[in-house]
């Protein structure tokens, strides 16, 4: 062989290891952007939650991630707690925010009296947002299991805002979020107690997990770091005024810093939260405090004419047609003359040591309207104290001179109480109200099923009784209860109540 057709055969013998160098350099700069490509579009709660491996594939994530996408739409679910008055102000709350994320409120149940505290906002001691969740979770599942359900659409009528927010019933978003394929409000209580995938939802929901990508994000906010606002100038950001003093500090070795948010720049489209699915908040419980509000500071929208029309909605949120006509039928066929009512709390917290003067501003309404020539004196009387337990009080004076004073009340076996909540429950307005996810109705979910108890509606049946007092109102200080009240007497409530009903 001569030294040129050595040369050939060299040539032929490295020709096809050139062409593959360049070959493999395309194949490793292709591995690499699918590498990129796959594993940012993963969802990032493979690497978040505890409960799934960055191994896990698609068909291993939680199913209601899965069935959250699909539905179409996102959400805004909020742990309620403390008593009536606490949850309907945490309602109106999670209305206005839902309003301004643009996102559909799983309208909640109403919880039992204090079956789910908070704690003190002012002494920042509260409930970690996760645990007050999952224990508002668990509640709702145990008035499920034992058929005492009672929406707040049920009792408090959201019609008037149809046209300004989306609800969806707790029980229709479960039902579809949690894969049970049927009711809540049917559903058996041995199914709820050995539903796994209803366990791992409550978890989920709750934030037990962590954030789960772009289906859930679990706000860690509340009272003690932050203020929410909305289009505040130099609202974002700021130190609020109310910080834990220094005494506070020390003895509680706090370090939280309150800082004013805005609620859309950090919860709304574009970001983190903005792009989940469903968006659990802890509470929305708020109040004012030395010059400060606990936890949302929103009272106006200047430039958004649509959420200032939504605030002044919310201000007064007037009972269903079914309660506030049962109040006015017990005024018109049982006092049947002018009153005054009396809300005495007298049994509950801080109540409890101030009976004196609880009874003190009565006391003095009734001299006015005595000395104004008014016999006998109508008083309906609210007052968590049984008439058992009078003996002694202020009370059982008023019931023994029954020349100068007539009194009323109403109890929870009284004929128009039941009478009212089984109308109450016949009218099912809380599947009613709204539409479930796919815009599929939901009027008629309730219809072949039992009811079990009736609902509760004392209260509230009591409240639009006072609302009509045209002799006057007082109240305890510091009640939510003589709150609102006094709201539905602003608004003028007694008057605009609809045709009674025979």
């Amino acid at each position: 062989m001569n030294v040129s057709s050595l040369g050939r055969t060299k040539w032929r013998k490295k020709n096809p290891n050139v062409r593959i160098q360049p070959l493999i350099t395309i194949l490793i700069l292709l591995f690499i952007l699918f590498f990129f490509v796959f594993y940012t579009d993963i969802p990032n709660y493979i690497f978040s939650s505890s409960s799934f491996s960055s191994s896990s594939s698609v068909s291993q994530f939680p199913p209601q991630c899965q069935i959250g996408h699909s539905l179409g739409e996102k959400y805004l679910w909020f742990a309620p707690h403390s008593g009536f008055s606490n949850q309907l102000s945490e309602l109106k709350n999670a209305i206005l925010i839902a309003g301004i994320l643009n996102r559909t409120l799983i309208v909640p149940p109403i919880l039992d009296h204090h079956a789910v505290a908070l704690g003190s906002c002012p002494k920042f001691r509260v409930l970690e947002p996760n645990d007050l969740r999952i224990r508002v979770w668990d509640h709702i599942i145990q008035l499920i299991q034992d058929h005492r359900y009672v929406s707040m659409a049920d009792i408090v009528d959201l019609s008037s805002l149809a046209s300004m927010i989306r609800t969806v019933d707790f029980r229709v978003f479960t039902g579809l979020w949690c894969s049970l394929n049927k009711n809540l409000a049917c559903i058996k209580t041995s199914e709820l107690a050995s539903s796994s995938s209803l366990k791992q939802c409550g978890s989920l929901i709750s934030g037990m997990d962590g954030n789960v990508g772009k289906c859930l994000y679990a706000v860690k906010d509340d009272c003690r770091s932050s203020v929410w606002t909305y289009q505040q100038k130099n609202g974002d950001g700021v130190l609020d005024s109310m910080q834990p003093d220094d005494e506070l500090k020390k003895k509680k070795k706090i370090s939280y810093v309150r800082k004013r948010r805005d609620v859309l720049k950090a919860l709304g489209p574009n970001t983190e939260a903005g792009l989940a699915t469903v968006l659990a908040f802890g509470s929305l419980f708020t109040s004012q405090y030395k010059g400060s509000e606990l936890y949302i500071d929103i009272h106006e929208a200047p430039l958004d004419n649509r959420i200032q029309s939504l605030i002044k909605k919310i201000e007064f949120l007037p009972f269903v047609p079914e309660i506030r006509n049962a109040g006015k039928k017990f005024v018109v066929e049982k006092i049947k003359s002018l009153f005054v009512c009396a809300q005495l709390r007298l049994l509950d917290g801080q109540f409890k040591n101030h009976w004196k003067a609880t009874f003190l501003g009565l006391q003095q309404k009734l001299e006015t309207l005595r000395n104004e020539g008014s016999h006998p004196i109508h008083i309906f009387i609210m007052t968590d104290l049984p008439e058992a337990n009078w003996t002694g009080s202020y009370l059982e004076e008023l019931a023994r001179d029954s020349d100068a004073y007539k009194l009323f009340s109403l109890q929870e076996g009284d004929e128009l109480v039941v009478q009212t909540a089984k109308k109450v429950a016949v009218a099912g307005h809380g599947l009613k109200s709204g539409s479930s996810p796919n815009n599929i109705r939901t009027s008629k979910m309730k219809k072949n099923c039992a009811f079990g108890s009736l609902p509760s509606i004392l209260l509230y049946l009591e409240e639009s009784v006072c609302s009509c007092a045209s002799l006057g109102f007082v109240g305890t200080a510091g009640s939510t209860i003589a709150e609102s009240i006094e709201i539905m007497r602003k608004n003028g409530i007694c008057l605009k109540q609809d045709k009674i009903e025979q």
